[in-house]
């Protein structure tokens, strides 16, 4: 036992060292890099799962999976079941709602770039509830991410789509909305969060299909191998071990250190689907996608605590 405790410790200190010295080991940077293309790629197998699923029951599916997998293995969150559910509708029914509703009219690649407007969302929100200082470099990070969706909802392939864009982008004004909340909820833990949510929004979700959307039972029965790869894919991989390694690092790394890798994520996005979905990669794209990008980085290099994953986002 004692040697255990002398081997936990000596871990602990090996990983403060390398968050002081910005080091980061190359297994650990090998796990980082597969959780951004993790991430990154669920745009294009979303999209894929919107074929044949109609959003709210895709959701639905998804979440009663998550549930089904984490809830044994996570603690209640005592006294804080009122917080949990109120992110489980933020969150969990309007966010992932608004973005898979947008996503299956979107291509994936736009909607990996316009659901980037998160994190200035996220930004502004916490200069009004926790005061925290913009600055002009975070104000001109937002500017500029503002400016690159500009940029690509200005593309005339998108005449027709601008209620799927403004879908998506509601979408990400609503995570932020969920990132102040979660913020308030100090004593529940990443994990135990995104199960708890998952098992709330799971029924609301699926009440809401049956509400706004039908022939859910001939969908399930006729579901094929895509449309079940989808959910499984949403569940296991980007949740489950997404976030399961995302946790598991942050215990290891600081913030600044982590929060370069989900910069990442919409360009895998993008490039997903080009790669998978044969969707075109113009100049407007290029140009709105990294403008989005540098204005994003701006942001979460300023302040990587304002808009970190702790719960799912798209």
């Amino acid at each position: 036992m004692a040697g255990a405790g002398r081997a936990s410790r000596s871990s602990d200190i090996d990983a403060s060292v390398r968050v002081m010295s910005g080091t980061i080991a190359p297994l650990h940077l090998v796990i980082f890099l597969v959780v951004a293309l993790v991430w990154g790629l669920n745009f294009a197998v979303a999209k894929l799962g919107l074929v044949q699923l109609p959003p709210l029951l895709f959701m639905g599916l998804r979440f009663a999976l998550v549930a089904a997998i984490l809830i044994p293995f996570v603690k209640p969150p005592s006294g804080r079941w009122l917080q949990v559910v109120g992110i489980a509708v933020t969150l969990g029914l309007l966010h992932f709602a608004l973005m898979f509703s947008g996503l299956r009219v979107l291509d994936a690649a736009t909607a990996a770039i316009a659901i980037q407007l998160q994190v200035p969302f996220a930004a502004l929100l916490a200069a009004v509830f926790f005061k925290d200082k913009l600055g002009w470099r975070r104000a001109l990070g937002m500017a500029i991410a503002f400016v690159g969706v500009a940029l690509v909802a200005g593309e005339p392939r998108l005449d027709g789509q601008y209620l799927a864009l403004f879908l998506v982008i509601a979408a990400a004004c609503t995570w932020s909305i969920a990132n102040v909340q979660i913020k308030f909820l100090t004593d529940v833990d990443g994990f135990s969060l995104n199960a708890w949510m998952a098992l709330f929004a799971a029924p609301m979700l699926l009440i809401a299909s049956l509400l706004f959307e039908e022939g859910q039972v001939e969908i399930i029965l006729q579901m094929n191998w895509v449309s079940v790869f989808a959910i499984f894919y949403q569940s296991l991989l980007v949740v489950v071990f997404g976030y399961g390694c995302w946790y598991w690092l942050l215990r290891r790394y600081s913030f600044n250190q982590a929060m370069p890798f989900t910069l990442l994520v919409p360009v895998v996005g993008v490039f997903s689907g080009v790669l998978f979905l044969d969707e075109s990669l113009t100049l407007y794209l290029i140009a709105g996608g990294c403008l989005t990008v540098i204005g994003v980085a701006i942001i979460v290099l300023r302040r990587p605590k304002v808009a970190a994953p702790t719960a799912e986002r798209q």
